[in-house]
């Protein structure tokens, strides 16, 4: 792979990462509400789920997907639910940012990294990114060593995106700031995710 075609794949990868979407808002909410480490849990277990994208894409999931519209709706549909019950529970303060912020309960790890990580593997805006785009890097992998970076790039742009999103989200001052706003950001990141989920329900 020349430098020229992965510099292109870098900027496909951080424009796709920095794209606004509910992975974002994921990352947000657990960064807000747990703490630094949380936003890093869900950051990092989102940019897993990416690389596992990149390696499926890579060993023919975006040939699978185009000729099994089935399939794809199966993937969009899941993803539409799995929104549209974080946009409930958002809008009924249900594990969102102003109910963890007002009750001092703390997500645990794991709770963080499992929703960044479904978050990423049930993304149906995800699954299109990489069947209209990424797909296109997958015959300039002809090595072990082009293989292997087609997959980390993205996976580590990702990481690296939502950790900043992350660092910026959880200092001292800005927390303070938000926690008189964060009913209206459950509010606002709810309505959102409803409206993406719906939007996918239309366009599928």
């Amino acid at each position: 792979m020349t430098l020229t075609v992965w510099l292109s794949l870098f900027t496909i990868s951080i424009l796709g990462a920095m794209s606004p979407g509910p992975s974002l808002a994921a990352v947000a909410k657990h960064s807000l509400a747990g703490g630094r480490l949380n936003g890093l849990a869900a950051a990092w277990a989102h940019a897993m789920g990416i690389g596992l994208y990149a390696f499926i894409t890579l060993i023919g999931l975006a040939v699978v997907l185009q000729q099994s519209p089935i399939v794809f709706k199966t993937i969009s549909y899941a993803g539409a639910a799995y929104l549209a019950y974080l946009g409930y529970n958002a809008l009924r303060s249900r594990g969102g940012v102003a109910a963890k912020l007002e009750s001092g309960e703390r997500t645990s790890l794991w709770q963080s990294a499992r929703e960044g990580f479904l978050i990423s593997l049930l993304s149906p805006k995800i699954a299109l990114f990489f069947i209209a785009l990424f797909s296109q890097f997958v015959a300039v992998g002809d090595s072990v060593a082009a293989k292997g970076l087609i997959v980390l790039t993205p996976m580590v742009v990702d990481g690296l995106w939502y950790s900043l999103i992350t660092f910026l989200l959880s200092s001292p001052r800005l927390i303070d700031r938000i926690r008189s706003k964060a009913l209206l950001i459950d509010r606002l990141s709810g309505a959102v995710l409803i409206l993406l989920a719906l939007r996918v329900v239309l366009t599928v």
